[in-house]
């Protein structure tokens, strides 16, 4: 068990850590002063500052989170006297037209902060507050492809069907009353489906109710035919779900079908999370199919145990996860300022550093009271 932990403890850090790098080399590129580099949330457990840069290499107590502190990561204060440590002094720009300075507020005016992120144009913030979620969403397309290549993947074409399930009242519910052996399955009540994870999915989502499901076959003979299919279903967690009652032949394993399947066991896979997220806002599933850093680090725990195709299947989810929800418009999260970003160049007026601050302080409240809350439910579903 111990072992188990500390192996979701490195896979926490190693997805932090590819996350924080994103933020770090788009820095370096752009040459914004960076002032710590930091694994881990809370106080230092190791620290060491580069001579050459200045920039302090840190790992943290609390091994779920981390950051890239940068010199002016947010405007504190328009004018000097705000007390900003980064603000130096007045520059305006120079248009030909100009008659007098410009003053604090007008479009022209800007402070010089240096190496500060502030002072780089808006385009260059927008790539760096997006790499750490780009990095963990191209770690999630690169896992994808590893886990291709070393399990079997299926196609939408049935091989056989598992024994007939029963309802309530004793009566028998089979997909095999209408599909056949060899008929390949296009799509689900209108969701195209081109791999056996996509058609497990979209049957596991549209069949909860235990109602037929309109399913676009191709038959064996090559003729195309809706279908309308019913499916038993099964309760996890509290959740009922639609349960597919058949095995799908597995696919001949050449460049084209490994990309292939790489790309739409992808976007499978973003699919079900912006789903999953939109279940849980409409109130289709409970808080408690929500899990926090606990809960996550049990689901790691059980993954191993399974095999390292699972482990490796449930880590890309998770660092898949990481970089879509860091993406959301929601402060004090990367998109929080994403949008500050192109708000200010859509306005061409930088947002007052009194109102991002306000904004990303109530964010931070409610993120980590909510974040508190689901790690309390995770804590006390161990016992």
């Amino acid at each position: 068990m111990v072992l188990y932990i500390l192996l979701a403890i490195l896979i926490f850090g190693l997805l932090i850590m590819i996350h924080e790098f994103g933020h770090y080399v788009a820095a370096r590129i752009f040459r914004v002063e960076i002032t710590e580099f930091a694994i881990g949330m809370g106080p230092k457990v190791l620290s060491k500052k580069s001579k050459k840069t200045g920039i302090r290499y840190s790992i943290r107590l609390l091994p779920f989170g981390g950051f890239v502190s940068m010199r002016g990561e947010l405007d504190e204060g328009e004018e000097d006297k705000s007390g900003n440590p980064f603000a130096r002094e007045a520059v305006p720009h120079e248009p030909e037209t100009a008659k007098e300075p410009p003053k604090p507020g007008d479009e022209d005016y800007v402070i010089n902060y240096g190496n500060a992120l502030i002072s780089r144009p808006g385009w260059q913030r927008l790539i760096v507050h997006a790499a750490g979620a780009t990095m963990n969403i191209l770690l999630a397309f690169v896992l994808t492809l590893v886990l291709t290549l070393i399990i079997r993947v299926g196609g939408t074409q049935i091989a056989e069907f598992s024994d007939p399930a029963t309802d309530a009242d004793g009566n028998e519910i089979t997909s095999s009353a209408a599909l056949k052996v060899n008929d390949t399955v296009l799509s689900v009540n209108g969701h195209k489906v081109r791999i056996s994870d996509q058609l497990y999915y979209q049957i596991m989502r549209e069949g909860y109710r235990g109602e037929p499901l309109d399913l676009l076959v191709k038959h064996e003979n090559g003729e195309k035919e809706h279908l309308f299919v019913t499916f038993p279903t099964v309760n996890e967690q509290g959740v009922t779900l639609g349960a597919a009652d058949f095995k799908v032949f597995a696919v001949k394993k050449t460049f084209g079908t490994v990309i292939g399947q790489t790309f739409w066991k992808s976007t499978y896979v973003v699919e079900m999370i912006w789903e999953s997220l939109y279940d849980v806002v409409t109130g289709r599933y409970s808080i408690s199919a929500v899990s926090g850093p606990v809960g996550t680090a049990g689901a790691i725990t059980e993954a191993a145990r399974s095999g390292g195709a699972t482990l490796l299947y449930l880590t890309l989810i998770i660092s898949m996860n990481l970089g879509i929800f860091n993406l959301l418009p929601i402060p004090p999260l990367d998109g929080g300022h994403l949008a500050y970003t192109v708000i200010e160049m859509i306005s061409r007026r930088r947002l007052p550093g009194k109102v991002t601050g306000a904004i990303d302080a109530a964010g931070a409240i409610i993120f980590f009271g909510f974040l508190l809350f689901i790690t309390v439910k995770d804590v006390l579903a161990f016992f």
